[in-house]
């Protein structure tokens, strides 16, 4: 009982320190509907055909559990770190944080520092055992030496809390983003996307969704670097002269004085507020090892030691993106807000800000086209579509293996059941959680994406990390204490946001 104790405090007080991310994030904003993007639409029904052709030579190699979930475990490190990469890289980090850059200056750099720290604890405490000890999924690993049933039910409900958040969240900002970037209805586009997981995870499983990932991954950061250069290359590769150049163009475009305008440079918000900091800094650096879409791509490796590889791998190129996006943002403050082509005259006369065409979330698309025209423009536009599809598309399976796995599998037929029964329910959960996706991304629509996003990462945070580091690492853990520690984590990660 005293360990209950223990783990009962250590988890409300976890609970505290990451339920503050909400407050903190950056969000999508709402979108406003521009016109037809013929460009983007032609771009990115040429990825989704191609993707498509690779789920139906994928649904040809699915023929089991493992393949469904696992690939079969043949994936290499360096695919599945490309593949780690394009689940972990999202829309709202790529838009979100330029934007960020673009508004705020510094703060930016705070945030991809925060979705960077959490890959050298998944490297070292998490990777290696989690591939020695699991199965198909997070459950596989707290409950391997515990009572199998209340612990992998809490594991599974806890996951499918952070899936659920973390989908709505996507599919809402999948269906403003289209709309703003594509001039698609709302509706439509989080149709579209709901089918297109859908189609992608039930015909192609764990391969399909990876080549999705991997895909996306090599799109996104070649579209990045390409724009990142054309920034440096018209500052003359020098970073002083970025700067430097940005804070007089900052100052000109808000009207202020040099010294005020140059305070872009320093912290700002974040800073003025530790505690939000602080806590955002907790649930990113804690939440990313709880994230269930994520740990259960170091199952489609073969050994512990592709698992550590895939994480270098993947904090390589995370960590590269996240650098773009700082150049990106000081890029736009160059090229995009002192461009009339870009500046939404109307809004600002209201708002009295420096405001952009369809909204200061746009500033990486607008300089996408400012250093590469019409045609890189929707190539970036088709990006951010395929962006949102390859982390719904890890979602989906995450959560469809919790149902099938853990809770049909595990703890209603306790173990008795086929392989093709629970690839079946697979499948009909995958359709389920689409569904279920679709309808709330349509009823949600103006709902604060950042705010969902970091209810999930909270109980990732609260619940999930703590289960699976102690469970692998302390031996006096009970199978009480796991329970009522991820019970508190839970509740208070949700009640104290909500």
């Amino acid at each position: 009982m005293k360990g209950t104790s223990f783990k009962a405090k250590l988890f409300a007080l976890a609970s505290l320190c990451c339920s503050q991310i909400a407050f903190a994030s950056p969000d999508l904003g709402a979108a406003e509907q521009q016109a037809t993007n013929w460009h983007a639409i032609i771009m990115f029904t040429i990825f989704v055909g191609f993707t498509l052709f690779i789920t139906k030579w994928a649904a040809k190699q699915t023929t089991n559990t493992a393949d469904f979930y696992t690939a079969g475990g043949g994936i290499s490190g360096f695919q599945n770190g490309l593949a780690i990469a394009g689940d972990y890289m999202s829309a709202a980090s790529f838009l979100g944080i330029s934007a960020l850059v673009f508004s705020s200056g510094f703060d930016g750099l705070l945030y991809s520092l925060g979705f960077m720290v959490g890959w050298p604890i998944v490297l070292f405490l998490v990777a290696e055992r989690l591939r020695n000890l699991g199965k198909y999924n997070l459950s596989d690993v707290v409950s391997f030496r515990l009572e199998e049933k209340p612990v992998r039910t809490l594991a599974a409900l806890s996951s499918l809390v952070v899936v659920a958040f973390y989908l709505i969240a996507q599919m809402v900002g999948a269906g403003q983003l289209i709309k703003l970037l594509f001039g698609l209805n709302y509706n439509i586009a989080v149709v579209i996307v709901g089918l297109l997981m859908m189609a992608y995870v039930i015909f192609g499983g764990m391969l399909a969704t990876t080549w999705v990932q991997i895909i996306k991954a090599v799109m996104l950061l070649s579209g990045a670097t390409f724009m990142a250069f054309m920034v440096m290359k018209a500052v003359g590769f020098s970073f002083s002269n970025m700067f430097n150049q940005a804070i007089g163009v900052y100052s000109q475009s808000h009207s202020i004085s040099w010294d005020e305008a140059a305070k872009i440079m320093g912290p700002g918000k974040l800073a003025a507020n530790p505690i939000d900091a602080l806590s955002l800094g907790l649930a990113l650096m804690f939440g990313t090892a709880g994230l269930p879409h994520i740990l259960m791509r170091f199952f489609t490796v073969k050994d512990a030691k592709e698992a550590r590889k895939s994480v270098v791998v993947a904090t390589g190129f995370i960590g590269y993106f996240y650098l773009l996006t700082f150049i990106i943002g000081f890029g736009a403050i160059l090229f995009v807000s002192n461009n009339p082509q870009f500046l939404d005259v109307a809004k600002a006369a209201v708002t009295g800000k420096l405001e952009l065409v369809g909204g200061n979330n746009m500033a990486a698309v607008h300089l996408s086209d400012a250093v590469g025209g019409d045609l890189f423009m929707g190539f970036i536009s088709a990006v951010a579509f395929a962006t949102i599809l390859a982390v719904v598309a890890g979602l989906t399976l995450s959560g469809a293996s919790a149902i099938s796995h853990d809770l049909y599998a595990n703890v209603f037929k306790k173990g008795q059941t086929t392989p093709q029964s629970e690839l079946r329910m697979s499948k009909i959960a995958t359709l389920g959680l689409a569904i279920f996706a679709m309808i709330l991304g349509i009823l949600f629509e103006k709902q604060n994406v950042a705010f969902m996003v970091g209810l999930a990462f909270s109980v990732a945070c609260c619940a999930n990390f703590p289960v699976l580091v102690l469970s692998m690492f302390w031996k006096g853990l009970t199978t009480r204490g796991a329970v009522i520690g991820g019970i508190v984590g839970l509740v208070t990660a949700v009640t104290l946001i909500i």
